[in-house]
């Protein structure tokens, strides 16, 4: 969350069609609760709403399809992945998946696990996340009144954060102590060692 995946997606998507190349945008349960990609910097584009049943497969029959590009790919099916594993070796079509790799409790997506195991490559973006404390961001906590949660429906869909429940990034050892932030008198930030990045 926060990476820019979307972004990403509709970045790739662009330079795609900018080169005369034909391809299918799909998503499933988009922060919009509409079949668009969207994004939380305000880029958005109409896509193909993936359900339950739908065969990916046929999506992509009809006409010559070059690529394929899926956002959201952690509300997708394992069946679906296979699908898009069969497009890629059968039909020669590109796939690019994005999306979470793990849910609010920290366990991997059904999709996700199945994504990493098929996948001819997975990679982390490079957007740089962070936690309040200013380490890498790594896990999605789900926040409820103030609380971190850590039971619940799995699938919460949308821009949640209207105080109540929202979801927050986080680092690895903040996730597991429950600690949100640096609050009050009785919680200080954890000291952080710096780091120093060039390109």
């Amino acid at each position: 969350m926060d990476c820019g995946k979307s972004t990403l997606a509709l970045q790739i998507h662009h330079n795609h069609t900018r080169q005369g190349r034909v391809g299918l945008l799909l998503t499933r349960n988009d922060r919009s609760a509409r079949a668009r990609v969207t994004t939380r910097i305000g880029l958005a584009k109409e896509a193909l709403e993936v359900k339950d049943h739908d065969d990916l497969r046929t999506l992509a029959s009809g006409e010559t399809i070059d690529y394929i590009i899926c956002d959201e790919a952690q509300f997708f099916t394992r069946d679906h992945v296979e699908q898009l594993a069969d497009l890629v070796d059968i039909e020669g079509i590109d796939v690019y998946a994005f999306g979470l790799a793990t849910d609010f409790t920290a366990t991997l997506f059904p999709a996700s696990a199945r994504l990493f195991e098929l996948a001819d490559e997975v990679a982390r973006l490079q957007v740089e996340v962070l936690c309040w404390c200013g380490a890498d961001g790594v896990l999605n906590a789900r926040v409820s009144n103030g609380r971190l949660v850590r039971e619940g429906e799995r699938f919460v869909v949308g821009d949640t954060d209207d105080g109540r429940l929202h979801y927050q990034v986080m680092c690895r050892k903040h996730y597991r102590q429950g600690r949100l932030a640096a609050e009050g008198t009785n919680t200080k930030p954890v000291e952080h060692s710096g780091q120093m990045s060039g390109s």
